[in-house]
């Protein structure tokens, strides 16, 4: 039987494989000098963080310690959101709390610490992240280590940064108890076929359900609405998911945030039995 941290790793690797996900590297896409086989080298990397994740330690370092795994490959970032509700996830699986109640008691006692070390990752791997209010500049996620003693002063926890990321979606499954994660976990194991399958539809439902944070803060608020709609219209019938793969890939359009939901999916749907 596989561990929560190894369903985990697993589940970073079946989200890759599964295809098409329009937008987003898959076993069939490349983004340039991002690569299939560093998403692959991304998801090894990171299992000495989820493992840690499983324990009693502080979140904030095996969020860390997971990224600076994952970080050891030359892509660059391959999957940081994904880690970053791994993480709470995984600690859920190993305590026997993998509910919507459990999540939001776990995440909710998070400290100062796991927000020291959630800032701290940000020094292994370059992150697309929206400019903050003019007012939160010294709470800066790029500034790294050099903002932990702001947070330290003011006395933040991770459950605090998570909730003043007004638009962010994975923040937002953070602070509500994953209510995404887990709806999408049941589609999973409701619906047949292989793994990577399952997952390339729920990566579809998610973007269809609501615009994607990322496409919104990269390609700005009419992509994330396009992005939305022509998923939509590929779960009707009416469009090629493969051909809106391609064409998304080709525009930079990069729905980063349904991918990490997606993941997310994947590991609950695992631990509940989803057969691989």
């Amino acid at each position: 039987m596989r561990t929560p941290a190894e369903n985990a790793q697993l589940a970073l690797l079946l989200e890759v494989a599964g295809t098409p996900k329009p937008g987003n590297v898959d076993r069939h896409r490349d983004h340039g000098d991002l690569r299939f086989e560093h998403f692959l080298a991304g998801a090894v990397g990171s299992l000495d963080g989820l493992e840690l994740a499983a324990g009693a330690g502080p979140m904030g370092e095996a969020f860390e310690t997971a990224v600076e795994g994952m970080a050891d490959q030359r892509g660059g970032n391959t999957q940081f959101g994904c880690l970053l509700l791994l993480v709470p996830l995984v600690r859920a699986a190993a305590s026997d709390a993998l509910t919507p109640d459990g999540l939001r008691l776990i995440c909710a006692n998070s400290t100062v610490a796991d927000a020291a070390g959630f800032y701290r990752a940000f020094e292994h791997v370059d992150v697309a992240v929206a400019e903050p209010p003019a007012e939160m500049e010294d709470l800066d996620v790029r500034r790294g280590a050099d903002a932990v003693p702001t947070l330290e002063a003011r006395g933040i926890t991770l459950h605090d940064v998570m909730a003043r990321s007004e638009g962010d979606g994975n923040a937002a499954e953070w602070v509500s108890g994953f209510p995404r994660v887990f709806r999408e976990a049941e589609a999973i194991l409701g619906d047949d076929g292989p793994a990577t399958e399952r997952g390339a539809r729920a990566f579809l439902r998610l973007l269809a359900e609501q615009e994607d944070g990322f496409v919104r803060a990269t390609s700005g608020p009419a992509a994330a609405r396009e992005a939305r709609e022509r998923a939509q219209a590929c779960l009707d019938g009416e469009e090629d998911p493969e051909a809106l793969a391609e064409e998304f890939v080709e525009r930079g359009i990069n729905p980063g945030t349904t991918a990490d939901l997606t993941c997310g999916a994947l590991f609950v749907a695992l631990e509940r039995g989803l057969p691989v």
